[in-house]
């Protein structure tokens, strides 16, 4: 008796080179000139398949994206005890990551999606941002509950003060994205912070 292929696997097998494919093309030729064709032509996938999953090339670049963002584990960031430390190795992570170009193009690509898309943008707040977020947050209250952070420090407004300089450096390629830049952010978020 022969077995029937499982079409679970068949689906998860194309589900993965089209976001395989994606990431490659958005880095190789650029957002503006990936195509849901050339993402199923190097998929190997009829354009059907595609749009039975996605209702965009943004949204297959933000699933792209989310694909390499995930590890299976819930988010956590370090928590030594020293909110410095920790925030240094965050912050250097993230400068590496904006600074990878395997990383660089889909999130500059995602980023130009979410500007003409809302729908989009809520789902990458509701899939992606949000949870990072929150799990920024839960380490800064850690931080605030040993007093090395100001118990009424407003976390949003903290994490702005982190995170926007950065993204705003990367997105308008103003100045280099360093270890170095990094410890500066954390040191100046901090002075700001810090209990009085």
């Amino acid at each position: 008796m022969s077995k029937q292929p499982d079409p679970a696997r068949r689906s998860e097998r194309s589900r993965q080179a089209i976001l395989d494919a994606a990431r490659e093309l958005v880095s190789e030729v650029g957002y503006a000139k990936l195509s849901i064709e050339a993402i199923a032509a190097r998929a190997g996938v009829g354009k059907q398949t595609i749009y039975r999953w996605w209702r965009s090339k943004g949204a297959v670049v933000f699933d792209a994206f989310l694909a390499l963002s995930q590890d299976g584990d819930s988010i956590a960031l370090p928590d030594t005890g020293d909110i410095e430390a920790d925030l240094k190795t965050v912050m250097r992570a993230t400068v590496a990551e904006f600074a990878d170009p395997q990383f660089e193009a889909p999130i500059r690509a995602l980023n130009t999606e979410i500007i003409s898309d809302p729908e989009l943008a809520a789902h990458y707040r509701e899939k992606l941002a949000g949870p990072v977020d929150e799990a920024k947050k839960a380490r800064l209250r850690s931080a605030q509950q040993a007093g090395q952070i100001a118990a009424d420090a407003d976390l949003d407004l903290a994490l702005e003060l982190l995170y926007a300089p950065l993204f705003q450096r990367w997105l308008h390629r103003s100045g280099p994205l360093t270890p170095e830049y990094a410890d500066a952010l954390v040191d100046l978020a901090l002075k700001a912070l810090r209990p009085d």
